[in-house]
């Protein structure tokens, strides 16, 4: 096992699946303490706290809705009561609402903009006065915050995009105390949402230049590089997983 994160503690928000389920994964088994966040699937979330568990490592899940910031605030408080400290905070939950832009109701932007953009302010404000030097942030972004090929990604895109503001802002405020703030936007992912034999796989495919979806893996593997020692040089970037999708 890869130990460059042993002694760390990391939150994962949206941590039950997918993308957040590999990099919980993956940060546990560089040696990090890893808790999770989900909103209603607690099935989910505890497997991947025995997977965890299972390999010798500390995990825990907290049950939050990422569009109420009360909870987000408590899930950070409750991992620091837990474990003392906290070093990694991954914002990986996200609202996935597409539509045409016409047909958008205010309903819809009031949730994509509550879990896709305050909730990873709320939580990195909760976080910093618990982080110490060499602490990381890293939000999961999209790569439709580059580049929208599809119609009914408005919503979506504008809600992703406003992740590279945080981001650079952010990672400058905070350099001055040694934690470090990037993005990663992922391409085309085989999760649940959008599977890699899908309907519109091949025409998804056809935009990447390698052809094909990512693993969940794939994307954890980078978000476990900015979380180690080895980045403690890489702030306000912004990291394109996408296969080539944005060139």
């Amino acid at each position: 096992m890869n130990s460059t994160l042993d002694g760390k503690v990391a939150l994962v928000t949206g941590g039950s699946r997918g993308i957040g389920a590999a990099v919980a994964l993956r940060l546990a088994r560089q040696g990090a303490d890893v808790a999770i966040t989900y909103q209603s699937n607690q099935d989910r979330a505890e497997a991947v706290v025995k997977e965890i568990r299972a390999g010798g490592g500390w995990a825990t899940s907290v049950r939050a809705d990422s569009a109420d910031p009360s909870a987000v605030i408590a899930a950070v408080n409750q991992v620091v009561a837990d474990r003392g400290r906290l070093d990694i905070l991954v914002n990986n939950a996200g609202a996935f609402l597409l539509g045409e832009f016409e047909q958008l109701s205010l309903d819809e932007f009031e949730q994509t903009v509550a879990v896709n953009v305050r909730a990873p302010f709320v939580a990195s404000q909760a976080a910093v006065p618990h982080m110490p030097a060499g602490g990381r942030i890293i939000n999961i972004g999209s790569n439709v915050a580059e580049r929208a090929v599809f119609p009914g990604f408005a919503l979506y895109s504008m809600s992703k995009t406003a992740l590279i503001g945080l981001t650079k802002a952010l990672g400058r405020e905070l350099g001055p105390r040694a934690i470090t703030v990037n993005l990663v936007n992922p391409g085309p992912t085989d999760t649940d949402i959008n599977p890699a034999d899908g309907p519109n796989a091949a025409t998804i495919n056809g935009f990447t230049a390698l052809g094909h979806y990512a693993d969940p893996a794939d994307i954890a593997a980078t978000v476990a590089f900015l979380a180690g020692p080895e980045a403690r040089y890489v702030t306000g970037a912004t990291v394109n997983v996408d296969g080539g999708f944005t060139i």
